[in-house]
């Protein structure tokens, strides 16, 4: 055959061996508009040394090997002994380890802490979406484990370490931990009141044990969980270990990993429970609000996990439009192509201004942004989460067939899009939470306002909305049934105000044009044609 009929030409060269996060204006930009000064250098450092690793050869190689090879449940060694280990491909160990030196469990111990790990793992969720799990879930324990300073002495160091150390052994004898959960169980999913699993006291105070289930334990390798079981005194929040002080392993039978649609490098399992040794955290029957504080932290981590998605999405479908030639010119170039790309770019930056903001709301600590964060984080988390599988899906098709094939990498992605939406609460659950915020905690609605308030009489558009949510929070008549429709309005407010207030002109015209005033039709790419869209695509192009 011959050779010439081989040549391949017109194709995009792999999007390798480039900086992450400097590639991501807005991301940039987010992190330089929330940092104190002071911290910016060094951040920044640190950020482009995450990003230039996240996108070299090496470690995207690593993703496809984690990926490709699940982990696998190894429920007893050969004589016979229960041992419910899990045991993962090495480049799940070099990613998760890489984590953990990012400081993507160190952000409450950090200034700045929340803003700069924000950044990082919306940088790092882009090579194997996969890890960031055990990630999310150490550095949710920290405030839960707050509520007891003693377990807080001891384990927060640990928790928060830079370290890495895989292995089940004493946590005493780790320089660095992880941390899971168990909250659902087969016959209650979210509605954890209606969990069985007992615990019952023993003789030391404090302790427990506990019988029972959990349908869902995530990151089952970790070194501790907390999770939720029926005290006498109600549900109630226990830490269970792994091992225990004397290195014998605690009672904690794997029963099987969940055969999942995406996040294959990542295990998410089944648990008994049989007379397993915990210790309680905070007071009996307050388990929920004990453990609340951690599922807000996670779910800001899954509108993160989602705007990684879409941001890799987008550049991997505009890197490809760069290069591939149709009719005449490159794709980029095409009015109608350039539409469908610019649109996707609305909707990343938009997730990621928000997601930042957030964080920086974290760092903030005052009582007005924890008020903001009690409603914004739901609400972020119903709709950034919600968006991420039509981007991914609109960004493959911008690759053609190539985009359906899984050496494209888009497939994976797509595979990986609606877990945000599911984890930690699904759609329905986050609306009402939403709706429970505003019923209970009157500020949380509030501060909502007077955030976006801030960019009030900058675009009319905007302006328009937030005086049609006004109208629509000021009618309760069927308000559990029009929840969604609410809380998408809250968060397209949001974003509207925000990229108003600190996106170009460009980008801010073009959302308020088509997410508030109305002006876009029913897929993506039906922007007006009128506005300035070669901007937008060129400020969302990965900056090589």
């Amino acid at each position: 055959m011959a050779a010439t009929t081989h040549t391949v030409t017109n194709q995009a060269p792999p999007l390798v061996e480039y900086d992450v996060f400097t590639a991501d204006r807005a991301l940039v930009e987010a992190v330089e508009r929330h940092l104190d000064p002071a911290l910016l250098d060094e951040a920044r450092g640190e950020l482009s040394g995450v990003g230039r690793s996240a996108g070299s050869t090496q470690v995207q190689e690593w993703g496809v090997q984690a990926n490709e090879n699940p982990p696998k449940l190894r429920t007893h060694d050969r004589y016979g002994n229960r041992i419910d280990e899990v045991e993962f491909h090495p480049a799940w160990h070099r990613l998760l380890g890489k984590g953990v030196s990012a400081g993507l469990t160190a952000a409450w111990v950090r200034p700045g802490g929340h803003v700069r790990r924000a950044a990082a793992f919306t940088v790092w969720s882009q090579v194997e979406a996969g890890n960031g799990c055990p990630l999310s879930m150490t550095h949710a324990a920290v405030p839960a484990l707050r509520t007891d300073p003693a377990l807080a002495a001891e384990w927060e160091p640990r928790l928060t370490s830079l370290v890495y150390e895989r292995g089940l052994r004493p946590a005493a004898q780790k320089a660095g931990v992880l941390f899971g959960m168990g909250m659902t169980e087969k016959q209650g999913g979210s509605d954890v009141r209606a969990n069985t699993t007992e615990a019952r006291p023993l003789a030391e105070d404090g302790t427990y044990e506990l019988r029972g289930h959990k349908w869902f334990c995530s990151a089952p390798m970790s070194d501790g969980f907390l999770v939720l079981a029926q005290a006498p005194g109600g549900l109630t929040c226990f830490l269970v270990p792994r091992v225990l002080e004397d290195g014998t392993r605690n009672v904690f039978m794997i029963q099987r990993l969940k055969d999942k649609l995406g996040n294959r490098s990542n295990a998410s399992s089944e648990v008994e429970f049989d007379g397993t040794w915990a210790r309680r955290v905070g007071e009996e029957g307050r388990g929920v609000r004990t453990i609340i504080e951690m599922v807000a932290a996670t779910r800001l981590d899954c509108v993160l996990g989602s705007t990684a998605l879409m941001r890799q999405a987008l550049v991997q479908a505009i890197h490809h439009c760069d290069y591939r030639e149709a009719f005449g010119g490159r794709l980029v170039d095409k009015p109608l192509m350039r539409n469908v790309l610019a649109d996707l770019a609305l909707e990343s930056e938009a997730a990621t201004t928000l997601a930042l903001r957030l964080a920086a709301a974290y760092d903030d600590g005052s009582e007005q942004e924890r008020a903001l964060l009690r409603l914004a984080v739901p609400a972020a988390k119903y709709w950034v989460t919600k968006r991420c599988t039509p981007v991914v899906v609109e960004a493959s098709e911008c690759l053609g067939g190539n985009g359906y094939v899984e050496e494209s990498g888009m497939p994976r992605l797509l595979r990986e899009s609606p877990l945000n939406s599911i984890w930690e609460g699904a759609g329905n659950v986050q609306a009402l939470d939403v709706l429970r915020a505003m019923q209970r905690e009157p500020g949380s609605l509030n501060a909502f306002l007077q955030e976006v308030g801030r960019a009030r009489g900058a675009d009319h558009r905007l302006d328009g909305a937030i005086k049609d949510l006004l109208t629509e929070l000021a009618d309760l008549e069927g308000i559990e049934a029009r929840a969604r429709r609410l809380v998408e309005r809250m968060a397209l407010v949001l974003q509207g105000s925000l990229l108003v207030r600190y996106a170009p002109t460009e980008v801010a015209d073009a959302f308020c044009a088509s997410r508030l005033g109305g002006d876009w039709g029913t897929a993506f790419g039906t922007l007006p044609h009128t506005l300035d869209l070669a901007t937008v695509v060129e400020r969302a192009r990965a900056a090589l």
